[in-house]
């Protein structure tokens, strides 16, 4: 990411204040666009991402006045053209169209629930409405699952995918929501084996959520739609492995097993470390060996053991490599960076420890020691 680089000022910006208020300045002729622009742009600079976005909406409700049903032709001919249909994937929309969603919470969650869906299921086609659509589960979850449960069939991917994406148990940014665990799951029964990977990408994202609190429920889910006919093998497959990441970074038996990992596989593995003394800045070099009497198919991870202060230590997983193994020697070459300047997780000089999984398992391990830049 380039020096300087805002995103606040990315997505929440006077141009993109300019180009709401003109939309909603062409929907209804007697809207404030000056007004409304000097009033977001009076305190919109001062403030960080998610409190623009609320900003917004508050003053957009001062400059629509009345009840959601007075209001609601107005926010709907504001919109511009839905979200390109062409696409399949990685089509999020103008994050200028959020605050549209949370002044929709403001004014229609005490009274109009039906209506505020109608306006959800239209803007989420230019933004997706995951935020505000969480609000309305806590309130009324009962209704608003049964309009989901239409949405699952709708022609729009964007409505299809916020069927998921809304009801995740762990959505970041969102506001938690009160319901089961188990209570969205039949509509990803539905969603599962959606034609588009920006559904079925949150879907994976959902389970891996629940996977958190629930594996076996998680399992479940997978087991019975692998039983199911029709679909995408190859699509489910990878639904699958996104699903299970979590899972498979802790090392669960079943999850690796359901992916066709033998958690208990017969292979030989020696590590070998480029050196024990590794200066932060540099890199951690090594490489394994694997050797099977046998053709199996291995995921192959490694564990780093970082000291901390005081004389505690954390753990992390990263990948290496999925392959088959055989008599033939599987060799693997890797370079861990060990970077002294990274932001989000400072090293600490010391003992550290790396460790290789195999589908799993901790198979083999070595200290090394990391030195100050």
């Amino acid at each position: 990411m380039a020096s300087g680089y805002s995103l606040k000022d990315q997505l929440f910006n006077l141009e993109k204040t300019r180009y709401l208020a003109g939309l909603f300045a062409a929907a209804d002729p007697g809207f404030d666009a000056v007004g409304f622009e000097a009033d977001v742009m009076s305190r919109l600079l001062q403030l960080e991402l998610k409190a623009r976005l609320h900003w917004i909406a508050e003053v957009l409700g001062q400059h629509l006045t009345g009840d959601l049903t007075k209001v609601a032709p107005v926010l709907l001919n504001a919109l511009p053209p839905p979200l390109d249909p062409s696409k399949s994937d990685d089509d999020f929309g103008d994050f200028i169209f959020a605050p549209l969603g949370e002044f929709v919470v403001a004014r229609g969650l005490p009274d109009h629930l039906d209506l505020s869906l109608d306006l959800i299921e239209a803007l989420t086609q230019r933004f997706s409405m995951e935020w505000a659509i969480r609000p309305f589960l806590n309130a009324h979850p009962h209704e608003t699952l049964a309009r989901m449960q239409v949405w699952t069939q709708h022609s729009s991917y964007h409505v299809r995918r916020l069927v998921s994406e809304g009801t995740r148990p762990r959505l970041p940014w969102g506001q938690g929501v009160a319901l089961e665990l188990k209570d969205p799951v039949h509509l990803l029964d539905q969603l599962q084996a959606d034609p588009t990977r920006y559904v079925t990408r949150s879907v994976a994202n959902h389970l891996n959520d629940i996977a958190k609190k629930d594996p076996e429920l998680v399992l479940a889910c997978l087991r019975r739609w692998r039983a199911q006919d029709g679909g995408d093998a190859k699509e489910l497959d990878w639904l699958m492995r996104h699903a299970c990441r979590g899972l498979v970074k802790s090392g669960h038996a079943e999850a690796l097993s359901l992916l066709g990992f033998d958690p208990e596989v017969r292979v030989e593995v020696d590590l070998c470390l480029q050196s024990k003394n590794v200066r932060i800045g540099s890199g951690l070099e090594f490489s394994v060996e694997l050797i099977s009497d046998r053709e199996c198919p291995v995921l192959v991870d490694y564990i780093i053991h970082f000291h901390r202060p005081k004389g505690k230590s954390s753990q992390k997983v990263f990948k290496i490599k999925q392959a088959v193994c055989s008599s033939n020697m599987l060799r693997i070459d890797k370079v861990h960076k060990l970077k002294g300047d990274a932001t989000t997780f400072k090293l600490v000089p010391g003992l550290h420890r790396l460790e290789i999984l195999v589908n799993g398992k901790i198979r083999a391990g070595a200290d090394f020691d990391l030195l100050p830049q």
